[in-house]
Parts: C-alpha cells; structure tokens; sequence
C-alpha cells in the first residue's frame, strides 16, 4: 500500500460495490467515505439503498462516513461533497486508517481524484426573483450563453437550471477558489456486471425495495416537510414515488418507469466510468459475479 494513500471501489448500480468495498476495507483496515449524493440525507434510506448491514462482517462494523449527515430538503453540491471528503479523509488517514471511497456518483468520485477548484457560490435572492419570472427556454438560453457554462445538462429541472445560472452569474465576478488539497494516489478498483445481470439485479431490487416500505418512505418524507417538488429534485426513486403519491401516475406506470429509469442511470453511470478510462484514470475492473474471496484476492494482488 506504500503506492497508495487511497482506494476508490466504483461500479454501476446494482454491482456490489458497497459489499465489496466494505469487505475490502475489513481485510486492509480501512473505512469507508460514501461517494452517493442522495445518501447524505437522513430519512432517505431505502430509496437510497442504504444499506446498513453492509456495514457489518461478524461481530465487525465498519466505519462510514458522508451518510446521514444532512435533513432531507438541505441543499447540498459538489463543494461541499469535496470539503467533507477531505476533512474525511484527513481524519481516517491521521488515525493510521485507510480511506476506502466507494460509490457511484461519477461527478464526486472525479471531484475529489482531480482536486477540482470549486467555487462556493452563496445565493443571489434578487438574481433568484429574477429569474423567477422568465420562462424555462429564456433560462436554458441564458445558461447556454455563457462562454463555458459549468454545466448544461440540468436544464430539465427548474431549480437546478436557475442555479446553475447563478453559479455562471458568480463565476463572472470572482476567481476559481485556489484551495490546495492533499496529494492523493489513488487505486480504482470497479466492479464489472454484464448488461443482462445488471438488469436482472435492478429489477429484483426495485421489487425488494418497494415490498420493504420505499413508498411509505417517501410519504414519511413529505409529511415532515419535504415538497413533493423537493423530491422530484432528488431525482430516480423519489422523482417516481412523488408523481405516484400526487396522483400523476399510476402504481404500474411508476414501476416501469422507474425501473426503466434506473436503467439508464446505470448506463449514464458506465458512459461516465469509460470516460475516466479515455482521460487516463486507470480502472482495475473485476467481475462481480466473483465470489467475494476471488475478487478481495485479485485487489489484493494488484495492491502488491
């Protein structure tokens, strides 16, 4: 481990990734940094997939961190994602531990191995009623006429989309933040699933999910004040269950769009792992159909 001070377990959804990476982290005395932008929050947990018995091996239990540490409805981004690894990470490493980031949030788990320079954009309420007034496709052409718009992909979503253009708006008046981080050597391990099994998983799971109360879930969220806009902001599970508990859809059109959904997440998710290949990350993919103890003894081996 003396080439390494960090190791990265990535993977599509449904692949075993969190298995795998608590497994690890167990074997090399490490603790785990989740790389999930909804499992922040607290009260999102099925939707999420948190998983808190993964967490234990025997009498064991791992040490996690960036889950549940935020009210469902707090906002929270990609500079905050990339402060609290830090801090995180820091912590385990002082203590003789080994950071183990694992998760499949491509945007993060990139912010963190480049040491993005982030800005830390506070809110701008007159920009904000401002914007408020114009319609969605003034909006996404604003965005769009910003010479390098930090990101175009969010103009779905009103929110996001409005954010997105206060960001810029920022951007045009103050410097990139110059924070130094830690100089990180990272080892990328990811779990490799075929496209059929992948599907086979996501579906099994989504059943699983909704039988153990992920509906419930979200009408627990809402009653404690969380708007059903606010969960179609969080997007897949949420974004469902909310159009479902409003009366939108119906029981079956949730389900297959849903799932559907996560489909594509999935794919998204891979599109996103191959890039980081392209612009020279090196991945060590494992098959996760493995047995646990083959695929430890091949992460093993290549830590060497």
């Amino acid at each position: 481990m003396e080439n390494y001070n960090l190791i990265s377990v990535i993977g599509p959804t449904a692949s075993g990734k969190t298995s795998f990476a608590v497994n690890l982290a167990n074997l090399l005395g490490g603790e785990i940094i989740s790389a999930d932008s909804r499992q922040v929050y607290r009260g999102m947990d099925i939707g999420t997939g948190k998983d808190y018995s993964a967490y234990r091996i025997g009498d064991t239990t791992i040490p996690y961190h960036l889950i549940d540490i935020l009210d469902a409805g707090e906002e929270y981004n990609v500079y905050r994602y990339q402060e609290d690894f830090f801090k995180s990470y820091e912590d385990i490493s002082q203590r003789g531990k080994i950071p183990v980031l694992c998760g499949g949030t491509g945007l993060y788990i990139e912010a963190v191995l480049k040491g993005y320079s982030l800005l830390n954009v506070p809110l701008n309420e007159d920009l904000r009623k401002e914007l408020e007034s114009q319609k969605d496709e003034d909006l996404v052409s604003r965005l769009k006429s910003y010479k390098n718009p930090h990101n175009t992909t969010d103009t779905i979503i009103r929110k996001r989309l409005i954010r997105a253009i206060e960001i810029e708006e920022y951007m045009l008046n103050h410097g990139m933040n110059t924070d130094k981080f830690p100089d990180l050597k990272p080892v990328l391990f990811g779990l490799d699933i075929d496209r059929e099994s992948r599907r086979a998983n996501i579906t099994i799971r989504l059943e699983e999910r909704l039988k153990e109360g992920m509906i419930e879930e979200a009408e627990r969220l809402i009653k404690s004040g969380v708007t059903p806009e606010m969960l179609e902001f969080y997007g897949l599970e949420y974004k469902y269950l909310s159009r479902y508990l409003s009366g939108l859809i119906s029981y079956n059109e949730m389900f297959s769009s849903l799932n559907t959904a996560i489909h594509q997440f999935a794919k998204r998710q891979m599109t996103w792992f191959r890039k980081m290949e392209r612009e020279g990350f090196q991945i060590h993919w494992i098959d996760a159909k493995l047995p646990m103890h083959e695929k430890l003894q091949m992460a093993v081996e290549i830590l060497k």
